[in-house]
């Protein structure tokens, strides 16, 4: 959330006496719209089935549901960061990551997005890598484009029409998963000697997600050799 003039919304002061500010979310938005897409035709092709199959059809389908609803869901809808005042929280299809800032040792983007805290390595969803977009920002800087933008005041705009801008990043024209990281890179050391911060890795596994897929596997399976 942010103000009128693009900061972000400064709430209450802290206990501490700092200004508290809203927590920043990251998530992949056509990751999103795509398993959106893919529930939307799956209902479809499995309410069909259900009403107008015949012999095991109809309970083929309904076993499927699970099966392919929740990880489809994992993959698509779940996954989110979220950067507090004390703590990133990584939500991947599977498991839940809770790194205080002051466990987190790196954030780095090769091929994926890596956050790397409490001696250990994973992997975050949320942001994922478009090596299209980091050809884009790498032929607008190489052509100068970024350079005359903001030369001419255009920088933000034409950073927009590059990748899509993240608030706070210091090179706008880079792609998103970038900037993210570079975001989030910044975080981490701004606010890793806050005593609040302190404190181990935390990995919680998405139960509600693994238990019904397994399970509707189960299902699928015996009602197919039944």
């Amino acid at each position: 959330m942010t103000d009128s003039d693009g900061k972000p919304h400064q709430g209450p002061a802290a206990p501490d006496g700092e200004p508290a500010y809203t927590d920043r979310v990251y998530r992949s938005v056509p990751g999103v719209i795509s398993g959106v897409l893919l529930l939307l035709v799956a209902a479809w092709l499995i309410g069909d089935a259900v009403l107008s199959g015949t012999g095991k059809t109809p309970y083929v389908a309904l076993a499927a549901v699970p099966v392919f609803a929740f990880p489809v869901i994992a993959y698509t809808l779940r996954p989110v960061v979220t950067a507090g005042r004390d703590r990133l929280v990584v939500r991947n299809p599977w498991r839940t990551v809770v790194a205080p800032w002051a466990s987190v040792d790196a954030l780095r983007a090769g091929y994926s997005v890596e956050l790397l805290a409490g001696g250990k390595k994973y992997q975050v969803w949320a942001v994922p890598v478009s090596l299209r977009q980091r050809k884009r920002a790498t032929r607008a800087q190489r052509s100068g484009a970024a350079e005359h933008a903001a030369r001419t005041g255009l920088g933000l705009g034409m950073a927009k029409r590059t990748n899509p801008v993240v608030q706070g990043s210091p090179d706008p024209t880079r792609a998103w998963s970038d900037q993210v990281t570079a975001v989030l890179q910044e975080t981490a050391e701004r606010n890793a000697g806050r005593p609040t911060a302190a404190g181990p890795v935390e990995v919680r596994w998405c139960w509600w997600v693994i238990a019904p897929t397994l399970l509707g596997l189960v299902a699928l399976v015996t009602v197919i050799v039944v």
